[in-house]
């Protein structure tokens, strides 16, 4: 077997796992014409036609299905022992691409991405964060790290870190103006900043207390799509504001914020590396797991 011929081959389990040229160059870090180019190379070579296409499909022949069914299993064991050889080196070594959320990458940039850089000298990281999730997979990325709520159903999730919680919070001089909320409908008649999520939807804020929940769509003359600019109109005395009690901690000690709803806002769990089951684990990435495991002890 040749070095193209791995090549080729790994180009059709691709294509058939994506169903899209497009995707699967993406995946493979090449052109979707060079894709395409050796898929023609080796059905002109077998003289079997692997996939049907169209000008909008792809999809694999009868033969194709049945060369994927034993080329798939083949190139799992071809990457298991390289694997299972990288696994007798001293330090893990190569890139790992990760897609994160902006609030996330704040929280374990310093605990997790700093600390694996210094202990592995040999890994790079090229981090990406975005306020929309991604399909890590069809966009070439090794793992994510969102909230467990938002990790994709078809992912592995290892959670870490500790639970969250969201609170709802307003500066001094705004309750000077405004009666404190005593319950989740009060807010319907205060001045509340609202959150834009990446979709464009505004977020509703979620309240639970005693198994009973409740679910506001807030009213407010201020909409802003980043928790930094909340947190300051916040503090600007514009309204009321629902952020995570992470980013709100300082400003409550020192007095410019004040928590209300306290018995409302129950913890939720944090945040979780996740990736595809479909695929083998570099070693970098499980280096990487148990890095972060260990960066947030239980309990913190």
């Amino acid at each position: 077997m040749t070095r193209a011929g791995l090549a080729e081959f790994n180009a059709v389990v691709a294509v058939a796992e994506h169903g899209s040229f497009r995707r699967a160059a993406r995946e493979l870090d090449m052109s979707a014409s060079a894709l395409s180019h050796a898929i023609t190379t080796l059905e002109r070579r077998i003289g079997v036609r692997l996939f049907n296409r169209t000008t909008r499909s792809v999809s694999l022949s009868e033969a194709g299905e049945a060369f994927v069914a034993r080329v798939r299993p083949a190139l799992r064991e071809l990457g298991a022992a390289v694997e299972a050889v990288n696994a007798f080196r001293d330090r893990p070594a190569g890139l790992l691409r990760i897609n994160t959320s902006e609030g996330a990458a704040r929280q374990f940039l310093a605990p997790v991405i700093f600390g694996f850089l210094e202990r592995y000298p040999d890994m790079r990281i090229d981090l990406v964060a975005e306020g929309r999730l991604v399909d890590i997979v069809a966009d070439g990325f090794d793992a994510g790290v969102r909230l467990v709520e938002a990790v994709p159903k078809d992912m592995i999730a290892v959670p870490i870190g500790p639970m969250q919680r969201f609170v709802v919070v307003g500066a001094p001089g705004y309750f000077a103006r405004h009666p404190r909320p005593e319950t989740p409908a009060d807010l319907l008649h205060h001045d509340c900043i609202r959150s834009r999520l990446p979709s464009g939807a505004v977020f509703r804020w979620e309240f639970e207390k005693h198994g009973e929940q409740v679910v506001l769509d807030v009213s407010g003359r201020l909409t802003l799509d980043n928790q930094n600019l909340r947190l300051e109109a916040a503090l600007a005395g514009v309204g009321l504001a629902y952020l995570t009690e992470r980013d709100t901690e300082a400003a409550i000690a020192s007095g410019a914020l004040v928590r209300v709803l306290d018995d409302w806002t129950a913890p939720f769990p944090g945040l979780a590396i996740f990736y595809s089951g479909h695929r083998l684990v570099p070693a970098g990435l499980r280096a990487f797991i148990d890095f972060a495991r260990n960066a947030f002890p239980a309990g913190t």
